[in-house]
């Protein structure tokens, strides 16, 4: 392509071939990190049977626990894009989603008599948020390597926001319950994307 008169050349578009190459090499390197996705699904499932199996705790207790583990997954997320960083690959997303992670936690952490109102809309902003950074990520993965299996995992956690703001009102040990079966979902759909990442891993030559 011609640059224009007097001026830069026009940046070019990436071609079909270059974007498919970006994106396995992304699936390539989440494929290598599936540790970091495994450790993410066993904590959300860790905390949803503790929540599910202690209903009587306190809202400002939901809100300590629920900020440790908040705290302890934009961690691991942070981790996988520093590695993918690293790597030269693609990782704003994964930064973005491990970096508002972090500050919703800390922010359960450090304000946990705030109104439950407000904490209920603090949880549907971040799950809402987290879910449509998720399903944003799902489209640059290829279905071989689990595209949809992380989509699946956004959509619970969309769907778990949406519910959230329609219903803010809802009784402590009701939100529990809800928070307990979210992280199940969440965290059983983040163990089989792991795993199937590491199968594909193990398959790939070399």
């Amino acid at each position: 392509m011609t640059p224009p008169a007097g001026g830069d050349p026009a940046p070019s578009r990436p071609t079909p071939t270059e974007r498919w190459m970006g994106d396995h090499a992304m699936s390539a390197l989440l494929a290598r990190n599936w540790w970091a996705l495994a450790i993410r699904g066993v904590l959300a499932v860790l905390f949803g049977l503790l929540a599910l199996f202690l209903p009587g705790a306190t809202m400002i207790s939901l809100a300590l626990v629920f900020g440790a583990y908040l705290i302890a997954d934009g961690v691991f997320a942070v981790i996988a894009a520093v590695r993918a960083a690293q790597a030269h690959e693609r990782w704003g997303l994964l930064a973005a989603e491990g970096v508002f992670t972090l500050l919703v936690g800390v922010l359960a952490i450090l304000f946990p008599v705030s109104a439950v109102f407000a904490f209920v809309l603090v949880t549907a902003a971040w799950a809402l948020v987290s879910g449509v950074m998720l399903i944003a990520a799902a489209f640059r993965l290829t279905r071989r390597h689990g595209r949809w299996w992380m989509a699946l995992s956004g959509a619970v956690s969309v769907l778990f926001g949406v519910a959230l703001v329609v219903a803010p009102l809802i009784g402590a040990i009701v939100l529990t319950w809800w928070v307990a079966i979210y992280a199940l979902f969440f965290g059983v759909m983040l163990l089989f994307l792991a795993f199937r990442l590491r199968r594909e891993r193990d398959a790939a030559p070399g």
